[in-house]
């Protein structure tokens, strides 16, 4: 199987049938992050097919849990979870957000390259950052209550942050004045288990 195809059946098994035309993006993301990986430390895992699960379908495991149109991805890295959301939701606007700037470089140009509109790069801190957003999602906060602190100034009135984690880390610890709820979710291919925990004032 090809990467095309793997990326292909991976959007079909998380229901995304529907955003099929922008394999071709997927798959030049892909080949841009181990174009890139060489020189910049993106991503500990450069085998495309591996990032194919690991990266793309991990992250699009998220797309049941956005129902707002502004979504900002915290501590983007390569872009993860922010430019394939992107990609898929051409009606809801992103901002990806990294203090390296080394990664928001790459983020940039990829963005640039990829052709995709709805996308915003800013190299700053969480907590040095304002705005308003439906979504603040993270992938690489290691504590729920650490993302509160640096991110809930960045809710809008309804908005939700959003923590992808292993099992080891869904475990969800009381935060005053914030209510949580965990979701289990799909990310086809992955022998692992992968959790959103769900966090709203």
């Amino acid at each position: 199987m090809n990467l095309k195809e793997k990326i292909e059946r991976g959007l079909v098994a998380l229901s995304l049938e529907s955003h099929l035309e922008v394999t071709e993006k997927l798959e030049r993301y892909l080949a841009l992050i181990s174009k890139w990986n060489k020189v910049t430390n993106l991503t500990s895992v450069d085998n495309p097919e591996q990032m194919v699960v690991v990266h793309l379908l991990d992250s699009l495991s998220v797309q049941p849990h956005l129902s707002g149109s502004r979504v900002l991805d915290v501590g983007s890295g390569a872009g993860l979870p922010g430019i394939p959301l992107a990609l898929i939701n051409a009606d809801k606007d992103f901002i990806l957000l990294d203090s390296n700037g080394k990664k928001t470089r790459f983020i940039l140009q990829a963005t640039i390259d990829l052709g995709i509109k709805n996308v915003e790069v800013v190299q700053s801190r969480a907590q040095d950052f304002e705005g308003e957003f439906d979504h603040v999602v993270c992938r690489a906060f290691t504590s729920t209550s650490d993302f509160v602190k640096a991110c809930s100034h960045l809710l809008a009135p309804a908005g939700n942050l959003l923590a992808m984690k292993g099992p080891a880390e869904s475990e969800v610890t009381p935060i005053p004045g914030f209510k949580q709820s965990v979701h289990r979710l799909n990310v086809p291919g992955l022998p692992s288990e992968r959790y959103l925990v769900e966090i709203a004032k």
